[in-house]
């Protein structure tokens, strides 16, 4: 049933929403931009009147001057500021917070969650996010519209995969909130209690497919429980999932708040920290010894703080914990980036609206980081914590063709971000 959808997606995609005919005579065909100004390497000088050239999905060079080889379709970006495609590293596209998310798991199959999925990863494509990390979703739908997208029958950004998170039994991924008789029939598959079972769910999701591990190492905000945000997992259950990832290749990242849940997943060499809303100083100092990266994700904060004061549909337990949380999200971006802690960029989105992640950029210039620092976290370092280096994050040749292009400098006004002018993915233009 679930190819069926996608492949009424795919439809759907190709008749609505076909990436430009710029680039697709071939895969000898040469097209060039010529790019005003040009960041090609984030965090390094910007370069004025350069030509970008494009065989295909890889980048072929770069030119200083606007060249015109003999049969190249020309790209004219003269007047606005390139970038590499930025990477979020933590959205959630099958869903948005909204009323009724709540019911999702009752009222929506996987096949509808692939197209819900499907028109978020466009919204997000067209705000300049090429490539995405998904932490959390029905893992059927997450898989078919990640290949979908790789296959070019829907357009989206790139995606890497948790699937379901892993979750101590009533802990934040966990169902919760509702009757007895629901919780046992919805209860998540990948629950687990003890080493042995921890140990499963990790080689579960692997065996499906997933790309990353994700956990949740503490209590969060929007699940309906008043079981706090602090350490949810034991030592030895946190240490059983990190080890059995790794030994199969993969990468673990904890949803985490509390700092007791934080550190204690440090300590078990964990990889990444979402949210980190209560880090300290020896948070700081764990990440900074095991390379680990922290995904702030502020605009999740920022959003659940604003709808705790405004919506009517969240329950006592979600906007006690929005109203605790949020506000000190930003406070702790600001701790973590004066502490040397390696940022990558990621919104939560879904929690926030899909397309508006770049305002994560704005709240990162609040927290101190520079504009250019901002711009680092969904390039040079997100595509580093993705393990994705090698293909995206910089305009270099080799690489694929990720490039996007607003018309102010964003250097100036970080706000710029938010008005996308133009999106390439992988050598096909998607928003010119």
């Amino acid at each position: 049933m679930l190819k069926t959808a996608m492949t009424a997606i795919a439809l759907i995609a190709t008749t609505t929403i076909a990436p430009s005919a710029l680039a697709q005579d071939g895969d000898d065909a040469l097209t060039v931009i010529h790019a005003g100004w040009l960041l090609a390497v984030p965090g390094e000088d910007p370069a004025m009147e350069q030509s970008i050239l494009i065989r295909g999905e890889r980048i072929e060079g770069i030119e200083a001057g606007y060249v015109t080889p003999d049969g190249a379709t020309i790209i004219d970006l003269s007047d606005d500021y390139v970038m590499p495609g930025f990477i979020d590293s933590h959205v959630h596209l099958q869903s948005e917070l909204g009323p009724g998310r709540r019911f999702n798991a009752f009222t929506l199959s996987a096949s509808d969650l692939a197209f819900d999925g499907a028109v978020n990863a466009r919204t997000t494509l067209m705000a300049g996010f090429t490539t995405v990390q998904d932490v959390g979703g029905n893992f059927e739908a997450s898989l078919a519209l990640r290949d979908a997208i790789a296959a070019g029958d829907v357009p989206g950004p790139r995606m890497r995969v948790a699937g379901s998170a892993v979750t101590p039994t009533g802990g934040h991924a966990d169902i919760n909130g509702f009757s007895l008789d629901v919780l046992h029939m919805f209860a998540s598959e990948t629950a687990c209690n003890g080493e042995a079972q921890c140990r499963e769910a990790v080689r579960t999701l692997i065996r499906g497919g997933a790309d990353v591990i994700k956990i949740t190492a503490t209590g969060g905000v929007l699940s309906d429980t008043a079981a706090g945000v602090e350490q949810q997992f034991f030592d030895d259950e946190l240490a059983a999932i990190v080890e059995a990832a790794h030994m199969m290749g993969r990468r673990v990242t904890a949803h985490a708040h509390g700092v007791t849940g934080i550190n204690s997943f440090l300590e078990a060499g964990g990889d990444s920290i979402e949210h980190g809303t209560y880090l300290d100083r020896e948070s700081i100092r764990l990440m900074r010894r095991n390379g680990a990266y922290l995904v702030p994700t502020v605009l999740a904060g920022a959003t659940v703080a604003e709808l705790a004061e405004t919506a009517d549909f969240m329950t006592d337990n979600q906007r006690a914990k929005s109203r605790e949380v949020g506000p000190v999200m930003l406070d702790m971006a600001r701790r973590a980036h004066e502490g040397g802690v390696t940022i990558a960029f990621g919104t939560d989105s879904g929690v926030s609206r899909h397309g508006l992640n770049a305002r994560e950029f704005e709240l990162l210039v609040e927290a101190g980081l520079s504009p250019m620092d901002a711009i680092v976290t969904a390039t040079i370092n997100a595509s580093r914590h993705l393990q994705m280096d090698s293909d995206i994050g910089t305009i270099e040749a080799g690489k694929l063709a990720d490039i996007i292009a607003v018309d102010g400098n964003p250097l100036e006004n970080i706000s710029e971000l938010r008005e996308m002018g133009f999106v390439m993915q992988g050598g096909e233009v998607y928003r010119d």
